[in-house]
């Protein structure tokens, strides 16, 4: 877990890394990275505006992950955060949110990525707010893992990708 460990250094390191664990483990394997690309991908998305926790340098090697995996990002913008854990009240953190979607035009996902943001119960009102579906790190690499195990991720309730996962 944790995104920008999983994307700092493009695609084919996510992927290298995924590889690695699974040969030391013998176990099937995933990244955060890879449940904010499945996301995407359940959300039928290909252009994206993206509001993060990170700083502008780790925002352009998040850009450059989310191009090598076939997205196009229309917009991003991060909150400068070194630690994300209990910085932004949920309100606050909805409204960077909305606002950077707001900025944005023509998208059809938000991503809202950084594990160390509380997004869950953000899913929802963000949807409701910026009509297009929104993924975010940890509830979607939660989903990314559990369709690893061949068991379904579906959840009412927590936003329209994890209704049709």
């Amino acid at each position: 877990m944790g995104t920008s460990l999983t994307f700092y250094k493009g695609a084919a390191f996510n992927r290298e890394l995924i590889e690695n664990v699974h040969k030391a483990t013998g176990l099937p394997a995933t990244s955060m990275s890879n449940g904010i690309v499945d996301g995407l991908k359940v959300a039928g998305a290909k252009r994206v505006t993206v509001a993060t926790a990170y700083t502008g340098v780790v925002n352009a090697t998040l850009e450059r992950f989310l191009k090598e995996s076939g997205f196009e990002v229309v917009a991003i913008k991060g909150l400068n955060l070194i630690r994300a854990t209990g910085a932004v009240t949920q309100e606050q953190l909805f409204d960077f949110c909305a606002e950077t979607f707001a900025a944005a035009s023509r998208t059809d996902a938000l991503l809202v990525s950084c594990g160390g943001l509380k997004t869950i119960d953000l899913v929802v009102p963000l949807e409701t707010k910026c009509r297009v579906p929104v993924v975010s790190s940890t509830p979607h690499a939660l989903m990314n893992a559990v369709r690893l195990l061949g068991v379904s991720p579906r959840a009412k309730g927590y936003g329209s990708v994890l209704e049709k996962a």
